[in-house]
Formats: structure tokens, C-alpha cells, sequence
């Protein structure tokens, strides 16, 4: 019977996923007793890249990267990210609790953008910032980004010849999620508090029928152990449900560690057959109701985080940066270790 379900999962996962193959990450969150939420993501890359902790306060003038034709905002709400080489915004959470992520989607396709027409544009690098300098909760973002009042803008990594495609998953402090991909150029909203999964290749709407497969062969029994893409979404989608429910921080801080580090590619792993497959660089943890966020690399021994509590995010406070792009290792509360940087410039066109 095993061996008949593992020939069934092969070939349905087969079929979807066909010949893709992408740069990975996962990102799963937790719901637990008393309003416990707590969103956690895997950062994998085929080379390294560059990471650092960023500190943005309220009141930041910012532009979207793209020319005159450029959305502007100002900063909402103060926050703490990770950057990715110090030209855009992968990962954070704001004061309010609410959690942004981009991940690899190969099927992404954006907009056409006019720089001399009347639709501003956001550079693809800012995207993540925008939602967590502007949106305290899912609902406000999914009713304000839906209007889609300005395109998002992608090129090419620098110095690659990849272009870059992404999906942004945001959660927030109630439990609630949301998902925007561009499918041939068109943004789709998945929008359901039931959303706490999310990895990289297929589109969502296919991770979910895949993950609705294997809801009915118990986890206790088998699991998809592979690192593509399809296999991890259902490996979190189990864990992070099997996992005690607790409200003791420490146990749900280290529980949800343990999912995410479950989900990620072992380092420096290689494969001559996929040669895209990427290794995990670094994971975060953002704790939405305690606002602590928490980070490890893969090349430093310890665990570390940022309470936002002890952060000044009030309008005119300095922007700070703690670097850990240089292997840096940093143990405990490091709230008070950042120091004051002038902002980076998110890679725009």
C-alpha cells in the first residue's frame, strides 16, 4: 500500500510541477491559544546573498525606484526588515504585527509599465516595504492593493541573468493572510485566514489542490521528504498544525523554528540534475503578538532577535542597520546593537 501511494504522490506532484524548477523558500504560519500568531520563512539561494538588519522609523519619504513616474508615500508605521544585498526589502514586521514575505515564483508575470503614462509604478524591491510601511492589518492591504492604483515594476537581478519573479505573502497580528501573485500580468488575490502556507513553484491556487491530496494520507504514516517546492508546502502544512498549542512563548517560538528549519534545503547541498536547487541561507521568525523577530544565519551558531518594544520608531528617530552579511554572530536581544546608517536604495530602473 506504501509503495502504491508513494507512486500516486510521485506522479501527481509530476504532473503539476513538470520540469520547473526555481530558487526555493517556505514561509508557514502558526495559530496557537490567546491570540499567539507567529509567521516564519526560510530564505534559500543558490549563491550568497548578502543580508542585514534594517531599522525604519515612521515618517520615511519614500519613491518607487522607477523614474519620474514614481509612486511616493510616507511611512506609516516604524519596522524591522532584512534586506537582501542592501537594495530590497525580503522579510520584515512592522509595530502593528503585520508580517511581509517575497518568495521565488517562476510563472510571475508582471504589467507592462509606462514610464510616461499615468499609472505610477513600484519597483519589485520596495514591495514588501510598501505593504508594512502602509497597512497595520491583511484586510486594510488586500482593500487598498486590489485598487492596484500603480504597477509593479521587476527587472533583472543585478548582476545576473535572472529575472526576477516574486510572490509577496503577508499575515498579521489576528491571524489573517493574504497572497498576491501576477499571473500573465494580472494580479491575483488569495485572501483567507486559512492561507498559512506558502512556498515558491506552482501558482497557489495548485498548491493547494496538491496539499488537498495529501490531507488524506496521515502525516504519522508518510510525508513527501524532497526539498522541491510542492513536497515542502505539504511538509508545513502538517507540522505547523502538529505542533503543540501552547501559549508559552519559548515553546512556540521553538516549535515553529523546528517546522521551519524542517522545510529548509540542507547547506551547500548540490544536485548535477537540478542545478537550481538552493541551498537555505537564513530563516526568521516574527513573533506578531509579543512583536519580537527573530533571525539565524546558517553560518553563525546562534540565534538572535530584535524586540520591537525597545525600538524608537517615532517619525525623525535614525534609521539603523545591524550587518550580518559578514558572518557576524550576535546572541540574544539585539535591539540595542544596531547603529545608525543612511537608508539604502531599493534597485529600481
Amino acid at each position: 500500500m506504501i509503495k502504491n501511494l508513494r507512486t500516486i504522490a510521485f506522479t501527481l506532484a509530476t504532473i503539476i510541477l513538470g520540469n520547473t524548477i526555481a530558487d526555493a523558500c517556505t514561509r508557514v504560519v502558526y495559530k496557537g491559544p490567546e491570540n499567539t500568531i507567529v509567521t516564519a520563512r526560510s530564505m534559500d539561494w543558490k549563491d550568497e546573498i548578502d543580508a542585514n538588519l534594517w531599522i525604519f522609523p515612521r515618517g520615511l519619504e519614500k519613491d518607487g525606484a522607477v523614474g519620474k513616474n514614481s509612486i511616493k508615500w510616507t511611512s506609516k508605521y516604524g519596522s524591522v526588515i532584512t534586506s537582501a544585498w542592501d537594495i530590497a526589502t525580503t522579510d520584515g514586521i512592522n509595530e502593528k504585527g503585520l508580517v511581509t514575505n517575497i518568495l521565488w515564483l517562476v510563472e510571475s508575470q508582471y504589467p507592462k509599465f509606462n514610464p510616461q503614462g499615468n499609472k505610477k509604478g513600484l519597483t519589485i524591491a520596495a514591495w514588501a516595504q510598501y505593504a508594512l510601511d502602509n497597512f497595520a492589518t491583511v484586510k486594510e492591504a488586500v482593500d487598498e492593493l486590489s485598487k492596484e492604483k500603480f504597477t509593479i515594476v521587476s527587472e533583472y537581478v543585478p548582476g545576473t541573468t535572472k529575472f526576477t519573479t516574486l510572490h509577496l505573502s503577508i499575515s498579521d497580528a489576528t491571524g489573517d493572510n493574504a497572497i498576491f501573485e501576477y499571473i500573465d500580468g494580472k494580479l491575483k488575490i488569495h485572501h483567507n485566514p486559512s492561507y498559512t502556507v506558502m512556498t515558491n513553484s506552482p501558482v497557489f491556487d495548485q498548491q493547494l489542490a496538491i496539499n488537498t491530496y495529501w490531507q488524506g494520507i496521515p502525516g504519522t504514516i508518510m510525508l513527501p521528504g524532497t526539498n522541491r517546492a510542492a513536497d515542502r508546502f505539504v511538509r508545513a502544512s502538517y507540522y505547523i498544525n502538529a505542533i503543540p498549542q501552547t501559549t508559552d512563548t519559548r515553546t512556540a517560538i521553538a516549535s515553529v523554528f523546528s517546522v521551519i528549519r524542517n522545510c529548509s534545503v540542507p547547506f551547500g547541498i548540490s544536485s548535477e540534475e537540478e542545478p537550481n536547487i538552493s541551498s537555505t541561507r537564513w530563516r526568521s521568525v516574527s513573533d506578531q503578538k509579543n512583536l519580537v523577530y527573530y533571525f539565524e544565519t546558517v553560518k553563525t551558531p546562534n540565534t538572535f532577535w530584535v524586540d520591537l518594544k525597545k525600538v524608537d520608531f517615532s517619525k525623525g528617530a535614525d534609521v539603523k542597520r545591524l550587518s550580518v552579511s559578514k558572518n557576524e554572530t550576535y546572541s540574544g536581544d539585539t535591539s540595542s546593537s544596531f547603529t545608525k546608517t543612511a537608508s539604502f536604495k531599493f534597485a529600481g530602473i
